[in-house]
């Protein structure tokens, strides 16, 4: 390992780092214990770090938090190399070769660069990858032995006798708004879309009509009622999806947009909470009818001040 004061630790530091932590023995014991399962969620929460770093606009946090989602990468690799499947190396070729094979206007012949980007050939070049991964992972069943059958090399058997889908690749694990605007765009591709921004607006006052009329019938102090709930839960969950819908055909981040939504909502509030501590006051102390006067005062100071 590097060890000069003045030395920046490399990517292979922190493979042995890693090595060591999982060394049974010696190593860290709360490390050992854990398994892909147990850590998947850190690697979610360190993704979204990164993004939170990003909408500050924090380059030093931003720094950390990516050395964070690296290591998450490290650690998920180390656990593949204790099982005989791949290490990181096998990681940054697959992910190397991936980018090189994808931009054949980059890295391909003369002629491929000279005709630059063309029009469906990312899809393509995805659609045969997909037919080499299940031809892998046919040849990674025979080849490795997963010591405590966590995961397995092919997918489970399934009952069911239905084509491969074009929305077979879109991760189920992705938080429900990014994957909705994934199915909404794969969808897209192939013909099934409204053409024009009005018949979503159309669909989304429908769902919302649909949605009033049923929370209207149901009774919410009703919790006996989960067949009511369920239509409710239901309706709400329509009318999101095509309030995505109305984003993506306004080209609008519909993340980055309640990402925005979300960080005014906490500007106005603590502009509350300020606001009735100057008066020796908090919110618990208050009532609706000032903490509303003082959130209109917040957006009107907000407007003033050209945010």
């Amino acid at each position: 390992m590097n060890n000069g004061s003045f030395d920046k630790k490399t990517i292979e530091d922190l493979i042995e780092v890693m090595a060591a932590l999982r060394t049974p023995e010696t190593g860290c014991p709360w490390d050992l214990v854990q398994d892909f399962s147990s850590i998947a969620s850190y690697t979610l929460e360190e993704a979204y770090e990164v993004l939170d770093a990003i909408s500050r606009n924090d380059l030093i946090d931003l720094r950390e938090e990516l050395g964070d989602l690296l290591l998450q990468v490290v650690y998920h690799a180390r656990m593949a190399q204790e099982r005989n499947a791949f290490d990181f190396t096998d990681v940054v070729d697959g992910i190397t070769r991936k980018m090189v094979r994808r931009h054949p206007h980059v890295f391909g012949s003369n002629k491929q660069r000279a005709a630059g980007p063309q029009k469906g050939s990312w899809d393509r070049i995805k659609a045969q990858e997909r037919s080499e991964k299940v031809q892998a992972k046919a040849k990674l069943a025979k080849t490795f032995q997963f010591a405590d059958n966590q995961f397995t090399a092919t997918p489970k058997p399934s009952t069911s006798t239905r084509p491969q889908s074009i929305l077979d690749d879109i991760p189920l694990a992705l938080p429900a708004l990014v994957r909705a605007i994934k199915l909404q765009n794969k969808a897209a591709k192939v013909g099934f879309d409204w053409p024009a921004l009005g018949p979503v607006f159309d669909k989304m006052r429908e769902e919302l009509l649909e949605l009033e009329e049923v929370s209207i019938k149901a009774d919410p102090r009703a919790a006996k009622d989960q067949v009511m709930r369920g239509r409710v839960e239901e309706e709400f969950g329509d009318l999101l999806f095509v309030i995505v819908n109305v984003a993506r055909h306004l080209k609008i981040d519909a993340e980055g947009a309640l990402r925005t939504a979300n960080q005014k909502f906490t500007r106005r509030f603590q502009s509350i909470e300020r606001a009735l501590a100057a008066r020796g006051n908090s919110v618990h102390q208050s009532d609706l009818e000032e903490m509303d006067e003082l959130w209109e005062e917040a957006k009107r100071n907000e407007k003033s001040a050209g945010n």
